[in-house]
């Protein structure tokens, strides 16, 4: 899955082209040999984006097909907000590529395409929550999920706006190359903690009133000791507030809770140790925070959707 393929058309947002370039462009190869190959694809050899940025495109839109995966950053503006129609050929080449057996991946409104090429028919899907309730409307059999992150449905991959992109790159990189060169790359990016796609949209949150500025080291030292009993007590009392305190910034700046965080963080710990080890299943357990193997295999499973030791006979096979 090493060649991705990203779809530009004229006027189409910055920021998620921005953040397809950064994940898979950069050649990282002290990380995983081969990395990615990052085409850009359009119907003209010269795109506008917003704000006037002009990109030239290497490739036409029909080689999409050829493509392990296919990416649509957010489409413009005008597409989602005043009904304008979205480039029809850019609608038949994902269609097209789908049908080649790439995967599809959309960021932001990304999905509106997706939606018009028939691949979320069924599905649930992800899209930014201010334009969900559109997409739910001009595509009744898409099972819109405005509350999440990314979705995650096999070959069709769906983000939410903005930042969640970042996360669902990320998250093709994690499956492709593994958690830990996932986590390098988003500690080269200065990136915050991994945050699942199960976790909120900031629907109705915007700037927290509040100065989170020390909850990074909170949150740092706490991946350092996933395996002891970790409490909200205990990491209130390391940010130096009290537990209501904590709770209540832990989820400004995150969306979800301490607890639920911690959880996912030693799911990750766990993966990251069934790549890289040959640690028994009940010591990965120990090591992660998750207690037991029976423990390990019920959150891992639930996660992931699948057992800790078919994830690392499929990984390292």
């Amino acid at each position: 899955m090493r060649t991705v393929a990203v779809a530009l058309v004229d006027d189409m947002p910055l920021f998620e082209l921005a953040i397809a370039a950064e994940v898979f462009g950069p050649s990282r190869t002290d990380l995983a040999d081969p990395w990615y190959e990052l085409r850009f694809c359009a119907a003209k050899p010269e795109t506008r984006t917003e704000f006037g940025f002009r990109h030239h495109a290497s490739h036409g839109l029909e080689t999409l097909k050829g493509a392990d995966t296919v990416l649509v950053p957010a489409l413009p503006y005008a597409c989602v907000q005043t009904g304008q129609p979205m480039p029809a050929n850019l609608v038949s080449a994902i269609r097209e590529a789908a049908e080649a057996g790439a995967r599809i991946v959309s960021l932001c409104t990304g999905a509106f395409a997706l939606a018009a090429a028939g691949l979320l028919d069924g599905r649930r899907a992800a899209t930014h929550w201010m334009y969900a309730a559109t997409l739910g409307m001009l595509y009744p059999r898409v099972q819109v999920d405005a509350s999440v992150l990314y979705v995650d449905d096999g070959r069709v991959l769906t983000s939410a706006g903005r930042s969640a992109g970042i996360d669902l790159c990320l998250h093709v990189v994690r499956g492709d190359l593994g958690a830990h060169v996932a986590n390098e790359v988003a500690r080269r990016m200065v990136l915050p903690a991994h945050r699942g796609g199960g976790q909120a949209q900031y629907v109705s949150a915007t700037v927290p009133e509040t100065d989170d500025a020390g909850l990074g080291p909170v949150l740092h030292w706490a991946t350092r000791h996933l395996d002891q009993p970790l409490t909200v007590e205990q990491l209130a009392r390391q940010a130096g507030v009290s537990p209501r305190t904590f709770v209540r910034r832990f989820h400004e700046a995150t969306g979800t809770t301490p607890l639920q965080w911690l959880l996912d963080q030693r799911v990750l710990h766990a993966r990251s140790l069934l790549e890289s080890t040959d640690l028994p299943i009940g010591l990965i357990g120990e090591r992660s925070g998750l207690g037991s193997a029976a423990n390990l295999r019920r959150h891992f499973t639930l996660r992931l959707g699948t057992a800790p030791t078919d994830y690392r006979r499929a990984f390292r096979g």
